[in-house]
């Protein structure tokens, strides 16, 4: 088509014919049918190309009858992206064809913009180009065609398109026209563009809005007068964000208004923005910080320092872009609360940074945006302290009421933030926080929880986030020191903690987690500041009230309360639990016992964990005190509960859920442990130390990535602490050569391809063969294949070091039959253990073994292997007994027979599976080990191997395993009679 189009040869008869042909059939297209809307594409690109490509004078007689087709066509109502791009691609050239092919005169000329022509001026002594002054159309009075008003019509209701390309491709087509217009003309059509702001227009019409301007003001089509009211616009459209359901739009139109700022800073000259400087940097580094995506926070970082070099007026611009670059603002977090503070540091963007947190950010329907926005709120606070106590913190006050439930979340938060930040400011010169904050600020924040109480906005989903608001609150009053000692706030303050502890099981799972942080947050630090009778000591009665009640909760019904409480006691200040230490640590340990009533409680066995360790931190250790330090009376006791909890291993519909706890008790572990060792290194016994090493190193080689790193974390810690060593662990020596420091920090604990290479090295160790072989079978019968095929590897690579050595084969052996006969029945560790024998009686581990008749080894393997599946229905586990037996038919003597005798018990199991599997890895272990049976009888024995069905009946197949036990030379087993009911 472009071919045929921009021929010199081609005659305008056959270009008339074409769009004769082309007319009928747009007139006549459907959108019914698959059919007519690709005719209806192809007719509407090969009209766009000519009307592009064509001679005007060609185009023009047939561009009125082509928009009146292209009108009944009613393209703005298709559902077609692409009809409607090329619709509106075809009005906007057939627009330009009615008007005559010229540079308007009055457009807005920045001046020379070539490089070397700059410098040429430069060079003559001039210091800068005047702009060309626009001058007056001499085709003022010129008539404009009949069909441009339709197409400026069309092109604005493409600005409101709902596709993107579509909008963009209106906005290009606002600039061209505009740009062959009479000034008045022109003026008007930026005045429809304007009419796109309004707050009744959607989303895409703004965005729509800001390219035509962006486009208008690149082409010099934005004359000076007009920069008011578009700088007003583009203000708005910098913080456009709507709310639509459970997430907003705006991202797109504050995308557009950076490029509209980018636009405007190559299209005028400095002394034409001048006015607005102020106005436009401040917006483009409040989007830059605190827009709440990435890409316009880049693209308003772009824009702004497109602005700094090319105009040269914003303040502090080149510290401002080395700090806030590109990259620099890629990070949200590293946004808010660092370059955030940064910028603030210039006075000119100070107030205008608060101003925006406190008017869109605080209210934001994003949680994580206003919880940063108060962060930030607080550092920006220092900048300008008057400020923020006088004008910013009454506006925060009177908000806390709003109806708008983010809105009354957020200014909470900011409240707290705020009084704490001037709480700092005032300290650092010892004076009290009132000094900033006035009477009536101060009796405004102690109002607030009793105004949320008495509205009963506690309650349902809302109540949710007033809770965690006013925790954070009571947090941040008590740390700041606020006067309100004996008040009945403290009252309200309390009900509210307890309150809110007590019923977390009725808050979402999804909040819970942070409500409950707040709430024992809040409490700690009320404690310490308002329960204090005098130094050191506290109130009895509140002592005996607080302790009593929480106690009494740690026995409640719901595991969430359970869970809350025990925070809480662990939250207490020391001077709460003076006197009360050896009660408070009975109740923990009471929580961290698991009984057949609360075996699916781990997430309060995790947190009263937690606590025990927390309150071992806060009460330290000293000598000849149980009821208010750790010493030796409790210490022991206080271990036995942490290392209790080390064979945690309770699962349900959320997997491993045992690992939490065990978690908890090696970060618990690990305090106490260093707590000992830096001040009583005494108090840690050797057989305490060395059940901890094996703990921890057993946790070390387990399956789960994320405990093991944990484990592997804690046991290193353990190993090089040197203020002072821990005493008493365990090969010490060796192990400083199997971790040296320096291998510690390169090494990714996560990954099994190098954890366990070097955690199977502690098998050589016997203090530590135990519990890492334990763990390593656990790992090795997992699921997940990477962690299968590592822990394989290395527990093979172990075993070839020690295949030629009798006593340390020996000793592993004994090792791994006195796991499974420590767990035997245990599913969790005799089913994995089962595949672990099959990998290494498949590979020869124990061939050693094979020279003698009746191992002493592969007696009790047999022995156990029966224990292990007898009256069995467990699948899974008789599959792997299955291998395990056949493996064991290469011992010889009574093992062999014995474990023929199984498989051929096997061969007539109850489930059909069971059957068929026995037949088909007994055929391939006698192959395997021709010397089992005879070569006299091993084809006949293969052949009925092979040939029967052994998912018949029973009775058929009993036949056929009863003349394999005589060719195999083992007895027939016997059926068992049962015994007649009375």
């Amino acid at each position: 088509m472009s071919r045929f189009i921009t021929r010199p040869d081609v005659k305008r008869s056959k270009m008339a014919e074409f769009l004769d042909w082309s007319l009928c059939n747009l007139a006549s297209s459907s959108f019914q049918t698959l059919q007519g809307v690709i005719t209806m594409d192809g007719m509407l690109q090969a009209l766009a190309q000519i009307f592009k490509h064509g001679k005007r004078e060609d185009c023009l007689p047939y561009a009125a009858t082509v928009l009146r087709c292209l009108d009944d066509c009613k393209l703005p109502e298709s559902n077609q992206t692409l009809l409607r791009k090329l619709g509106v691609k075809l009005v906007q050239r057939l627009g330009l064809t009615f008007l005559k092919p010229k540079v308007a005169a009055w457009r807005y000329q920045r001046g020379c913009r070539s490089l070397a022509a700059n410098l040429q001026f430069l060079a003559e002594g001039q210091s800068e180009q005047k702009p060309l002054i626009p001058t007056e159309d001499a085709d003022e009075d010129d008539d404009v065609p009949e069909g441009v008003e339709s197409v400026i019509e069309q092109l604005l209701v493409g600005l409101k398109d709902k596709d993107t390309v579509v909008r963009w491709s209106a906005a290009k087509g606002i600039g061209r026209m505009a740009g062959r217009l009479p000034k008045a003309l022109a003026d008007d059509v930026v005045g429809s563009v304007l009419d796109c702001f309004s707050f009744q227009e959607t989303d895409k019409a703004w965005h729509g809005g800001c390219l035509a301007l962006a486009e208008l003001g690149r082409r010099g089509l934005l004359l000076p007068s007009r920069l008011v009211d578009v700088v007003a616009v583009i203000l708005k459209a910098l913080t456009y964000d709507e709310k639509r359901g459970s997430c907003s739009v705006g991202t797109n139109v504050r995308d557009a208004a950076c490029y509209v700022c980018w636009a405007f800073a190559r299209a005028y000259e400095p002394q034409e923005l001048k006015p607005f400087v102020t106005a436009i940097s401040s917006a483009l580094v409040i989007a830059a910080v605190f827009d709440r995506d990435v890409n316009c926070r880049r693209a308003a970082s772009a824009a702004f320092q497109e602005n700094v070099g090319r105009q040269g007026t914003f303040p502090h611009g080149i510290d401002i872009l080395t700090t806030a670059d590109y990259f620099a603002v890629g990070n949200r977090t590293n946004c808010f609360l660092v370059i955030s503070v940064y910028v603030a540091g210039f006075p000119e963007y100070t107030q205008p940074m608060i101003d925006h947190l406190v008017t869109m950010k605080i209210n934001h329907w994003d949680g994580v945006i206003r919880e940063l926005a108060v962060k930030a709120l607080h550092n920006l606070t220092q900048r300008a302290p008057e400020y923020s106590a006088t004008q910013v913190f009454p506006r925060l006050l009177s908000m806390t009421l709003s109806p708008d439930l983010h809105t009354r979340h957020g200014s909470i938060l900011a409240c707290a933030e705020v009084a704490y930040a001037l709480y700092k400011l005032a300290a650092q010169e010892n004076r009290p926080v009132t000094d900033h904050l006035d009477e009536q600020a101060v009796q405004g924040l102690k109002q607030i929880h009793q105004q949320l109480y008495d509205r009963q906005l506690y309650r349902g989903l809302g109540g949710e986030l007033m809770r965690q608001a006013v925790c954070v609150l009571i947090e941040k009053l008590s740390l700041s020191k606020m006067p309100f000692q004996g008040d009945t706030i403290i009252d309200g303050w309390q009900w509210l903690i307890n309150d809110t502890l007590r019923c977390l099981h009725l808050i979402s799972s999804h909040s819970r987690q942070q409500i409950k942080d707040a709430a024992v947050s809040a409490l700690a630090t009320l404690c310490s500041e308002y329960y204090m009778k005098e130094p050191g000591e506290a109130d009895p009665a509140i002592q005996e009230k607080l302790i009593t009640q929480y106690l009494a909760e740690l026995r409640s019904p719901e595991e969430m309360t359970r869970c809350g409480f025990s925070l809480a006691l662990g939250a207490l200040p020391g001077f709460l639990l003076k006197g009360r230490l050896q009660q408070v640590l009975a109740g923990l340990r009471a929580v961290t016992h698991t009984s057949p009533e609360d075996v699916n409680f781990p997430e309060s066995r995790r947190d009263g964990l937690k606590a025990i360790a927390r309150i071992c931190q806060t009460v330290g250790v000293k000598a000849g005190a149980p009821d208010e330090a750790v010493c030796s009376e409790n210490v022991s006791q206080i271990y036995s509960a942490l290392l209790g909890c080390m064979n945690d291993y309770t699962r349900d519909s959320r997997g491993d859920v045992g690992g939490w706890v065990r978690k908890a008790a090696m970060t618990g572990l690990m305090d106490l442990t260093l707590l000992l060792a830096r001040s009583q290194p005494e108090l840690i016994e050797a057989h305490i130390c060395e059940r901890i090493m094996c703990c921890v190193a057993q946790q070390a080689s387990e399956k789960i990535d994320r405990f093991r790193a944990h484990a592997i974390s804690v046991f290193l810690t353990l190993l090089h602490f040197d203020s002072p060593p821990i005493p008493h662990v365990p090969h010490r020596g060796e192990l400083e050569k199997l971790f040296p420091r320096s291998d510690v920090a390169s090494v990714n604990w996560n990954a099994p391809s190098q954890a366990f290479s070097r955690i199977t090295q502690l098998l050589g160790l016997p203090t530590y063969r135990y519990p890492v072989l334990l763990g390593l079978v656990v790992s090795l019968g997992g699921l997940t294949e990477s962690t299968v095929r590592h822990s394989t590897q290395s527990l093979f690579e172990y075993m070839k070091g020690v295949q030629r050595d009798p006593q340390a084969l020996g000793s592993f052996s004994e090792t791994l039959l006195q796991i499974w006969e420590d767990n035997l029945l245990n599913d969790r560790v005799s089913l994995p253990l089962l595949k672990t024998l099959d990998h290494v009686l498949t590979h020869g581990c124990f061939d050693i073994f094979t020279t003698e008749e009746d191992h002493p080894f592969a007696v009790k393997l047999l022995a156990l292997c029966k224990k292990e599946i007898k009256n069995s229905k467990d699948v899974q586990k008789l599959l792997s007994a299955i291998l395990v037996f056949c493996g064991m038919v290469q011992f010889p003597g009574n093992v062999r027979r014995s474990a023929l005798l199984q498989l051929c018990l096997l061969l007539c199991h109850r489930f059909p599976l069971i059957r068929k599997t026995t037949a088909s890895q007994v055929y391939e272990t006698l192959l395997t080990y021709s010397e089992v049976v005879g070569a006299d009888v091993l084809d006949e024995v293969v052949t009925v191997l092979s040939d029967t069905a052994w998912d018949a009946e029973l009775a058929v197949v009993r036949e056929q395993r009863n003349r394999l036990c005589d060719l195999l030379g083992v007895p027939r087993p016997q059926l068992v009679p049962q015994p007649h009911a009375c």
